[in-house]
């Protein structure tokens, strides 16, 4: 939420002459020193902020200074109003809808215009495709549970299809590629872990209200345990002509095209039971070239499907 916070932040600054940095810090929730962060990167964005010494003191916009359309453009202010109304669609709530209402609020008539036809050019929209009404209430009651600190309860089932119930302290909401995850300090485990909120079942808030750590949003570890390299396999993956567009969509650069038309795919993915349903869900439209013991699963795999569906019930 780094864009919402800093616009945020600028238009306190902008309706206040000076503020302390412990009382912004209080405000947006996170520590003293990424709102100095924040502060540097408003600065290099060409709106400067002083800190003053002294009694009366605080952070606020250089005296003189007007934000105006030199700073942000029709086209800086579409794309975060692209930005902002793609994160309300996938992050249910009003505040979205009113930061851009204030940046609108900013702007002469003339800009609005210009503002509202950059915005017809370009969509962002983050939430999935069907279903999304049970993971916006499930986004809500997050929140909630993290704004008030308290802990919650739920079945979580791993991407090995193990499942544990886990009581979690929740501190954080992560938009990470395509999915949602909740970034909590987990009871069972001791220490803070990601969580899927799509592997997230029977979720419930409980009454125990927790201390929050101090933790830097900043410096959350968003690198996958599953992507080290001690979990990662070296695939080739060899793909019918048919299926070029397709492998080319998902693998980019990794794929390169033989004379025949198929498409060889050279990539590194985590080793695991996820690993071969993906392979699997090409069916018939790709081959596993290597290494031997990932074609020998796949192909065990393959076969106790069939068994399964051979099987008269």
């Amino acid at each position: 939420m780094k864009l919402d916070r800093l616009i945020s932040l600028l238009v306190v600054l902008l309706r206040r002459e000076r503020a302390q940095a412990r009382e912004l810090a209080e405000m947006f929730e996170v520590s003293v020193r990424t709102i100095y962060r924040d502060i540097e990167a408003i600065n290099l964005a060409g709106i400067p902020i002083v800190t003053y010494q002294g009694k009366g003191g605080g952070i606020g916009i250089a005296e003189g200074f007007r934000l105006d359309r030199s700073v942000l453009t029709a086209d800086d202010m579409a794309l975060l109003a692209a930005l902002l109304k793609g994160m309300s669609a996938a992050y249910p709530g009003p505040r979205h809808e009113v930061l851009l209402e204030k940046i609108k609020n900013t702007l002469p008539e003339a800009q609005l215009e210009l503002l509202n036809r950059r915005m017809k050019q370009l969509v962002v929209d983050l939430s999935p495709w069907g279903g999304q009404e049970r993971q916006k209430e499930k986004i809500t009651l997050l929140r909630q549970a993290i704004e008030a600190a308290q802990e919650i309860e739920f079945a979580y089932t791993d991407a090995d299809g193990v499942r544990t119930d886990r009581r979690v302290e929740p501190y954080t909401l992560v938009r990470k590629g395509q999915a949602w995850y909740l970034y909590a300090w987990c009871l069972l485990r001791r220490d803070f872990r990601f969580f899927k909120l799509a592997r997230m079942k029977d979720l419930k808030v409980t009454e125990t209200v927790f201390a929050r750590k101090d933790i830097d949003p900043e410096q959350l570890p968003l690198e996958n345990e599953w992507y080290k390299e001690e979990n990662l396999v070296e695939l080739e993956l060899v793909f019918i002509p048919e299926l070029t567009e397709l492998a080319e969509d998902w693998f980019g650069q990794a794929a390169s095209r033989f004379d025949d038309g198929r498409t060889l795919v050279k990539i590194s993915l985590p080793e695991s039971n996820w690993l071969y349903g993906f392979i699997l869900s090409f069916g018939t439209g790709v081959e596993v070239a290597g290494p031997p013991r990932i074609r020998a699963q796949v192909a065990r795999t393959a076969a106790e499907i069939v068994r399964m569906y051979s099987t008269e019930t």
